[in-house]
């Protein structure tokens, strides 16, 4: 089945199998491996990508649900080369840690700031709620979305 979308901001038209999993076509059919598959069942948040802006868990996305929407994944995040204020957010207040769990953070991240630019603490631990880590107590990973936020609301980014 010829299935259009659009992946990282530009247009893609693929034949795939409908029952493919997404996770499965950004990782072989576009060697996108930002997503990391972990737990297959959507809940270690490992494999979080923006759909239509709201964070998903992309191994329980099928390949025929993705016509006419829109795919961000970790690796569509930078702009010219530059990191994303979230991910620079991420690095500053060393939120990544062995960094397996931190594309699927930083994507719950995105999707929680594109809806809501001045989360609360307790809104961003349930955003992140999907997300395990095995390495930190969270801390840091909360607080660099608080500060991601504030700089994008600074900048009329939010």
């Amino acid at each position: 089945m010829i299935i259009n979308f659009v992946l990282n901001g530009r247009p893609v038209s693929r034949d795939l199998l409908p029952q493919r999993r997404l996770i499965d076509v950004l990782r072989e059919d576009f060697c996108l491996t930002g997503a990391k598959e972990s737990c297959g069942e959507g809940e270690c948040g490992a494999c979080t990508v923006l759909l239509d802006g709201r964070a998903v868990h992309s191994c329980l996305v099928l390949a025929g649900q993705l016509e006419g929407h829109a795919v961000t994944t970790i690796e569509g995040m930078a702009e010219n080369g530059e990191l994303d204020v979230i991910q620079n957010a991420f690095v500053e207040h060393v939120a990544i840690q062995c960094g397996f769990c931190t594309p699927g953070m930083i994507m719950s991240a995105k999707g929680l700031l594109l809806q809501n630019p001045d989360p609360s603490e307790e809104e961003i631990r349930i955003a992140l709620s999907g997300n395990i880590c095995r390495c930190s107590g969270y801390a840091q990973i909360v607080a660099a979305v608080q500060d991601a936020a504030k700089r994008l609301r600074e900048v009329g980014k939010a």
